[in-house]
């Protein structure tokens, strides 16, 4: 490998109800984009990767390869951004990278992280239920990412342990636990400028999916009807 080498990878997040898309080279950020505004990443998701190119002054063409969170997260925006970048890495014959929300979030936190024993993002899934991931201070997986039904005793193996919980789904936990060791963090959310890192290592293995093939991680069944039962 040339070690001056600039590899640019664009990433993209559209797991929740923030839509994001950012470029970094050789996982520094180049430019970034975000919008709040929530049942848009249809509309919008196509000109903020226009837009995000052109702020890098970089065309799609050029780019090494394309990044997304492959959730878990809402159906319907990981269905967006999946097709959004599938259809990219065909017509430009460019590997694709997905990289896990829960990881993508904990790797954020790491830096507000350095006092605590645990790193809890959790990611609403309607009434009490959260997707939740449990990482250790430096992002490394000490539970798999699974679906969790909210409970007061849910984190009683860890009482003794202080645990940054962040994340839409994170807000439900503070009704609901009284430890004084458990930290909350409001208003967080996976963002594609926190993809840069773990994007460019997994560029560097070779560690790609299969464009063709690849479909979004959703941890659970999905329904747009209730579930008949037999």
């Amino acid at each position: 490998m040339i070690l001056n080498t600039q590899y640019s990878i664009l990433s993209i997040d559209t797991s929740t109800q923030v839509c994001s898309v950012a470029i970094h080279i050789n996982g520094i950020l180049a430019a970034n984009i975000e919008t709040y505004k929530e049942n848009s990443h249809s509309e919008n998701l196509t000109l903020m990767i226009d837009q995000v190119s052109k702020f890098a002054g970089i065309q799609l063409s050029e780019i090494s390869a394309f990044a997304l969170s492959r959730g878990p997260g809402s159906y319907t925006g990981l269905r967006i951004g999946c097709s959004a970048l599938k259809g990219l890495c065909f017509a430009l014959d460019k590997p694709l990278i997905a990289i896990s929300t829960l990881q993508l979030m904990a790797h954020g936190l790491k830096p507000m992280a350095e006092n605590v024993d645990f790193i809890c993002p959790m990611i609403d899934a309607k009434r009490m239920e959260v997707y939740q991931g449990l990482f250790d201070k430096f992002g490394n997986v000490v539970e798999i990412e699974k679906p969790l039904v909210l409970e007061k005793s849910s984190f009683n193996d860890y009482s003794d342990s202080m645990i940054l919980f962040a994340g839409n789904g994170s807000d439900k936990c503070k009704s609901l636990f009284s430890n004084s060791k458990f930290i909350f963090i409001t208003g967080y959310h996976p963002l594609a400028k926190n993809m840069g890192d773990l994007a460019y290592q997994a560029f560097l293995q070779n560690d790609f999916v299969d464009v063709a093939y690849f479909e979004p991680e959703y941890l659970k069944d999905f329904y747009t009807s209730a579930k008949v039962l037999e």
